[in-house]
């Protein structure tokens, strides 16, 4: 029978997690019909049927790791609603409730010999004379009886095998007395809490993060910028824009795109990264933007935008928001950017050292916007819209003056929006 199979993900993807089944054994199922999703480290994928015919097994669960070229599921001829296996399931457990009564007399013959064994080994050779439940007592907490017989000098009793044990312990616990009173680390919590496991992007984004802070030398620049005349920019264009644009908004993103494409011009060691012994400079601008969703944070990429305007670049992370947020990232939206910004902004974030996108040489950090009093000139002083903006950058690639001077051309460009209408 056809066999269904993990397909090939991405050059950097070679497994993933079963995030839903789609179909159930006994479905009908098209010829490149979805019957899994998958949860990948980037997205999730739906795996089709190349086969029509009816599901008639899956060799995998929900939550289960499998790789590119495993097989998940069996279709075979037929149509919808076949008998699954349950049935044949059922009756194997009847006749095996006929062998159940031997089988338990087996056991409870095996406990008792295990039981005596146990004895004989705990009495060093020599019948202790000892009640039933003292010996059990002594079995279930692993004390010896012949040291607890010494001790007593007469039938040992459940007490007598209580007190030796609490004899040991006291003499255990008297080198750590110092120690007592931390709490042990995996005692039980007294609180409510919640365990669940994580899912397989949240892990793979921790260790990615994790990889990012030990391998690179990372530190993070800081300025400031006065928002005032891109905020008059929008308002005076808002609404011809959106009518030359069939109703596509000018938002912040655009200007900030287009400032990092002109700035990773200036500065190319920006559009950098390290493989190996050798650092690769990338010939082309395809942005990043941290996008927030229900299953965590993710970073498509907007191709191409030092040769899109300022609309197409709108649509397109509106496109990709979206996207995200109904799980319809493809791999392809995922992968080979250059560099990328976020926005906790839109969070309410007033300062952030946002941390690295991958094999990336820098990351740029958009935040709130917050009217504060601003020294113009030595003698005026007003009231600003201003943001907060970080450069996290890879010091092994990207020198200070450099990360600065790329910073600073950010500021420049935003402050003096005409400049970066001309550099587009």
């Amino acid at each position: 029978m056809p066999e269904v199979k993990v397909p090939e993900l991405a050059e950097s993807i070679t497994e993933g997690t079963i995030a839903e089944w789609l179909k159930q054994v006994g479905d009908s199922v098209d010829k490149g019909e979805a019957i899994v999703e998958l949860e990948t480290d980037k997205v999730n994928v739906e795996v089709v049927s190349e086969e029509a015919g009816v599901l008639q097994e899956l060799l995998a669960n929900e939550g289960d790791t499998v790789e590119v070229g495993q097989a998940i599921a069996v279709v075979g001829e037929g149509s919808g609603n076949a008998t699954s296996e349950a049935p044949a399931k059922e009756d194997s457990s009847k006749g095996d409730a006929k062998s159940s009564e031997p089988n338990e007399a087996q056991a409870k013959s095996s406990e008792s010999n295990n039981n005596q064994s146990e004895d004989k080994s705990q009495d060093n050779g020599q019948r202790v004379n000892a009640t039933p439940s003292a010996r059990k007592y002594a079995r279930e907490k692993g004390i010896d009886l012949s040291e607890v017989a010494a001790a007593s000098n007469d039938v040992v009793r459940k007490e007598h095998v209580d007190q030796s044990q609490k004899q040991t312990n006291t003499q255990q616990s008297q080198p750590a007395a110092k120690e007592e009173s931390k709490p042990a680390a995996s005692q039980k919590p007294t609180k409510p809490v919640i365990r669940e496991k994580m899912s397989r992007r949240k892990k793979t984004a921790a260790k990615k993060l994790l990889e990012v802070s030990n391998n690179t030398a990372m530190l993070t620049t800081f300025n400031e910028v006065d928002m005032t005349n891109v905020m008059d920019l929008r308002k005076r264009k808002k609404e011809q824009f959106i009518k030359d644009h069939d109703g596509t908004k000018l938002g912040f993103m655009s200007f900030f795109t287009k400032a990092a494409v002109a700035a990773l011009k200036k500065y190319p060691e920006v559009n950098a990264e390290i493989d190996g012994d050798d650092m690769i400079t990338k010939q082309y601008y395809d942005i990043g933007v941290a996008v927030s969703t229900d299953d965590g944070l993710l970073v498509p990429f907007v191709r191409d935008c030092d040769k899109k305007n300022f609309a197409e670049i709108e649509d397109e992370i509106g496109n990709l928001a979206k996207k995200a947020r109904d799980k319809k990232l493809g791999l392809d939206d995922m992968v080979n950017g250059s560099f990328t910004i976020t926005n906790g902004g839109i969070f309410g974030s007033m300062m952030s050292t946002p941390i690295i996108n991958g094999s990336q040489a820098a990351i740029l950090g958009m935040h709130s916007i917050i009217t504060r009093p601003i020294a113009i000139d030595a003698d005026t002083i007003e009231n600003r819209p201003m943001m907060y903006i970080a450069l996290s950058y890879d010091h092994r690639i990207i020198d200070g003056k450099e990360a600065v001077g790329f910073l600073k051309t950010i500021k420049d460009l935003i402050e003096n929006p005409e400049d970066l209408l001309l550099e587009s």
